[in-house]
């Protein structure tokens, strides 16, 4: 079970074990592009400005849709790395209700040794990715609530 002061989703709590156990940077960062190779490929019209990711070096886009009252991101990246990120938080994230994702709070990045792993700007990335997606959700909750 994860520490952060919310339980984690399960999908999530998943990926964050399956980093937990890769001690070595390298084998984390294996991971990252396995998850790069298997996200699905993302629409060119979904890369528009106000789904880019700002604060990332890297060129990165996310977009939601709601189906039967879950999100459903799709994302990509310039960048390998990056790319893999956007996967592992989409993989994460995607069939949860706008709620329970509002409710995940980031401080599961640090569990994952990835934030030790990644340069300061690919972290702080990893951190814009995931509040891109949260306002996205939020953004879908305002909008069935109406």
């Amino acid at each position: 079970m994860s520490a952060s002061s919310t339980p984690l989703p399960p999908n999530l709590e998943n990926i964050v074990q399956k980093f937990k156990r890769r001690e070595d940077p390298k084998k984390r960062y294996e991971q990252l592009l396995w998850y790069a190779k298997k996200l699905e490929s993302m629409p060119e019209d979904g890369k528009i400005p106000e789904n880019k990711v700002q604060g990332c070096v890297s060129q990165v886009y996310i977009t939601a849709a709601l189906k039967d009252g879950k999100v459903w991101y799709q994302g990509d990246s310039d960048a390998q790395l990056v790319k893999g990120l956007v996967a592992f938080l989409i993989e994460g994230l995607n069939g949860l209700t706008p709620g329970e994702i509002l409710q995940v709070t980031p401080d599961f990045i640090e569990e994952t040794g990835l934030k030790v792993s990644l340069t300061p700007s690919r972290a702080n990335g990893f951190y814009n990715i995931f509040q891109l997606m949260k306002k996205k959700a939020l953004g879908l909750q305002l909008e069935t609530s109406v």
